[in-house]
């Protein structure tokens, strides 16, 4: 299913005047760009059109100007989406900017989804008369039949004149073929200039997003080199060299490197914890030896004492007690 179609499928190949064709005479509309199926208006009657009745036209709003109404049709389009269980994540705020890319992808998708469910639209399907209940949906349709008429009116034939009117008729058309040859030349060039800048904005938007691609996976590398479990790792300050390098010099990928050697090479030092840790099991044994020895040595002094029973004469030299 064209539900689960990956970046690199054909499908996301298909040129830009080819989806505006599609568009056209699947929906008979009349736009230029892809970039008018911005506000959702388009999809949600593409999604109509392969799956009738499906989807509740009064609700979209081809006449949208304000991201509200945008969003209001992108809601339409996502209730389909559920109704039909098809697990298509759409990028609304995207969408509704109007940029050429993301909606000529959007299309691209779109188109391969059409085309997958039984071979595009249903063949009886009215898309002016359905547009008809939408709001804003006849004058999208007049504007849509106004192309038409036009060209119906050019190619029809022209009415009987005169010989002389004729003649005066074919006189004026000598004299104005160079000035209608400029008009068309400049109107080709104007066209070939308007497909010039749109390629460029779909150029300028890929490396856009390429760019902001390789930024995040760059800010989650430094994110995680500042964590504190890590910071102090020779691998993490050869990381943030290069990072934080301001120029393109290969010179510092290989200081990086000798940096890296470097700490590697040196002998790990203990910090003041891992001392104290491994001094902290003799201090047991030196405080027992400690307690021993001054047991000892009072032993020894007690042993040396005399006890009072052991006084057999006991001298008193001019005592008052003696006197008394």
């Amino acid at each position: 299913m064209a539900t689960t179609i990956g970046i690199m499928d054909s499908a996301y190949f298909v040129g830009r005047n080819e989806i505006v064709a599609w568009i056209n005479s699947t929906l008979q509309l009349s736009i230029s760009k892809v970039e008018e199926t911005a506000p959702g208006a388009v999809a949600c009657q593409l999604m109509d059109a392969v799956h009738p009745g499906m989807v509740p036209m009064h609700k979209v709003k081809f006449d949208a100007k304000n991201e509200y109404d945008m969003i209001q049709n992108y809601k339409v389009l996502q209730d389909v989406f559920n109704k039909l269980k098809i697990t298509k994540h759409v990028e609304v705020n995207k969408l509704i900017k109007g940029r050429p890319l993301d909606n000529l992808e959007f299309m691209q998708w779109m188109k391969r989804y059409c085309d997958s469910v039984n071979g595009g639209a249903a063949s009886n399907y009215n898309a002016m008369e359905r547009r008809e209940i939408s709001k804003g949906g006849k004058e999208t349709n007049k504007k849509a039949a106004a192309p038409s008429q036009a060209n119906g009116k050019s190619s029809g034939p022209a009415p009987r004149a005169h010989a002389s009117q004729n003649t005066r008729r074919n006189d004026a058309h000598s004299t104005s073929a160079p000035q209608r040859n400029v008009k068309s030349s400049s109107n080709s060039g104007a066209h070939a200039h308007d497909e010039q800048i749109t390629e460029l904005k779909v150029f300028i938007d890929s490396l856009e997003k390429e760019r902001d691609f390789y930024f995040s996976k760059l800010r989650d590398i430094e994110i995680l080199c500042q964590t504190p479990e890590i910071d102090h790792l020779p691998i993490v300050g050869a990381i943030q060299k290069i990072l934080y390098s301001t120029d393109a010099d290969p010179a510092v990928v290989a200081e990086a490197q000798a940096l890296l050697v470097t700490q590697q090479n040196q002998p790990l030092a203990l910090s003041p914890i891992d001392e104290i840790s491994e001094e902290r099991p003799n201090r047991p044994e030196a405080q027992k030896r400690k307690s021993i020895d001054c047991l000892e040595a009072f032993d020894m002094g007690s042993g040396s004492r005399p006890r009072l029973s052991d006084i057999s004469d006991v001298q008193y030299c001019d005592s008052p007690l003696i006197n008394y």
